[in-house]
C-alpha cells in the first residue's frame, strides 16, 4: 500500500507523524512524506523519504494573505485562533498544486495528514482514497478548523464540498484522560505517543543523576532570533537561582548565544526523550510535543504558554495535577521561581505525571496502528 503523510510547517509536526510513518515503512508499505521545503531536513533526519510541496515558510502563511499583503495579528484569544486557522488554510492552498503533481506520478492509496494539514482531506477527496487525520499533540481548538474553512471556501466549493470532510479515522496520540471535552467528528483510535527527535551523540552526564534536582528549560525547536534568545535567557536566569542543575534544550545557534549570556549552563540540541529521563522538572512554552514528551517521561511541568491555543491543553495537564500553568500576565520571575520550587518539592506532581506516563504506555503501539490503516483499504 502507498501511504502519503502530510506534515505542517514546524519540526513538531514532523516528529508527531514519524512513529506511524516509520512503522508503516517497516511493515513493508511504500511511505512518502510531503512537507514544506524548510521541514525536509527534519524528515530526512529521522530517516523518511520526503518531497517538498512548497517553498513557503509557516511564518509567511500566518502573516501574509495570498496576495502577499501583510496581516495584523488579532488581540483577542478566539480571534487569534481563527486567524491561525486561516494561516493553515493558506498553507494548504499553497501545497495543493505540488501535491496533485505528486499524486499524478505516485498515486497514494491512503493519505495521512497532521491535525491542521487541510490539503490532506482535499487531495484525498479528489483521489477518492481514505483520509486519516493524525493529532500532533494534545489537540487543536475547533476554531482552527473554522478559520481554515473560511480561507479555503473557494477550494471547498470547487471540490463540491460544503465544509471540511470528516476523516475516515482519527489517530489520536493524546492520552485519553487529557483529551478535550468536545472533539472534532470522525471515528477515533488511540495510539501510544512515541517521542521522535533529530539525534545527536549522547554525553555521559545525560544518563546520570547527581543527587541535585535537574531542571530542563526549553522554548521548543523553532526559537530563533535576538528576541527568542533574550526570552530564553530570562527564563534560564529565573530558574538558575534554584538549588539545582540547569539544562537548556535549544537549537544549537540559540544555545551558543545563550551560553555567552549564562556562563556555565549546559545548553544545546538535546533529544528531550533521553534528557528528561534524568530530569526532575521541565519549564517550557507549552508546546504540545514537548508537553507529551515530558508526560511520557513522567516529569512534572511548569508551563508558560506563549500562544493562545496552547493555554487550554496546558490547563488540562494542570487539572490532572502534573503541571502548573502561568498564563500571560502571571509570568514574572518571582512567580516562575516559586512555582518551580513547589513542583520540585511536592510529591503530588511527580506522582500524577507518572500516572499519565503509565496511561501513555498502555495505548496501542504504532505497529498495531498500521493494521488499522490497512483495514481502511480493505
Amino acid at each position: 500500500m502507498k501511504i502519503l503523510f502530510v506534515t505542517g510547517g514546524s519540526p513538531a509536526t514532523v516528529f508527531a507523524l514519524a512513529p506511524l510513518a516509520s512503522a508503516a515503512g517497516l511493515a513493508g508499505h511504500d511511505v512518502l512524506v510531503a512537507s514544506p521545503e524548510d521541514m525536509a531536513p527534519y524528515v530526512t533526519g529521522i530517516g523518511l523519504p520526503v518531497l517538498p510541496v512548497t517553498d513557503g515558510a509557516m511564518r509567511r502563511f500566518m502573516l501574509e494573505d495570498r496576495a502577499g499583503a501583510s496581516l495584523s495579528i488579532p488581540s483577542g484569544p478566539q480571534e487569534r485562533i481563527h486567524f491561525n486557522g486561516e494561516g493553515f488554510g493558506r498553507l494548504a492552498a499553497a501545497t495543493l498544486p505540488r501535491l496533485r503533481s505528486l499524486a499524478a506520478d505516485w498515486a497514494p492509496d491512503l493519505v495521512v495528514g497532521g491535525s491542521l494539514c487541510y490539503a490532506a482531506p482535499l487531495l484525498a477527496h479528489e483521489l477518492g482514497v481514505p483520509w486519516v487525520r493524525h493529532t500532533w499533540d494534545l489537540g487543536e481548538p475547533p476554531g482552527m478548523d473554522n478559520g481554515a474553512a473560511t480561507e479555503l471556501a473557494t477550494e471547498l466549493e470547487a471540490a463540491g464540498l460544503d465544509g471540511l470532510p470528516v476523516p475516515a479515522l482519527w489517530v489520536d496520540i493524546c492520552p485519553p484522560s487529557l483529551r478535550a471535552a468536545h472533539l472534532a467528528p470522525g471515528p477515533r483510535h488511540s495510539m501510544r505517543f512515541v517521542p521522535a527527535n533529530l539525534r545527536r551523540p549522547l554525553e555521559p552526564w545525560m544518563l546520570r543523576r547527581t543527587g541535585r534536582p535537574r531542571v530542563c528549560v526549553t522554548a521548543g525547536s523553532r526559537v530563533s532570533g535576538a528576541d527568542g534568545v533574550a526570552e530564553l535567557v530570562e527564563l534560564a536566569r529565573t530558574v538558575e537561582c534554584l538549588d539545582g542543575e540547569l539544562v537548556v534544550a535549544a537549537p544549537q545557534d540559540v544555545a551558543d548565544a545563550l551560553a555567552v549570556e549564562v556562563p556555565g549552563v549546559r545548553a544545546g540540541w538535546f533529544a528531550l526523550d533521553t534528557l528528561l529521563e534524568t530530569c526532575d522538572l521541565i519549564v517550557h512554552h507549552g508546546g504540545g510535543q514537548t508537553a507529551l514528551t515530558a508526560l511520557h517521561a513522567g516529569v512534572p511541568q511548569l508551563l508558560v504558554p506563549t500562544i493562545p491555543k496552547m493555554l487550554e491543553p496546558c490547563r488540562r495537564i494542570e487539572e490532572r495535577g502534573a503541571a502548573v500553568v502561568l498564563a500571560e500576565g502571571e509570568q514574572s520571575g518571582a512567580r516562575i521561581a516559586r512555582a518551580a520550587t513547589e513542583l520540585l518539592t511536592a510529591p503530588g506532581p511527580r506522582e500524577r505525571a507518572a500516572e499519565i506516563s503509565a496511561e501513555i504506555a498502555a495505548q496501542p503501539s504504532p505497529h498495531r496502528m498500521v493494521s488499522v490503516l490497512e483495514s481502511l483499504r480493505a
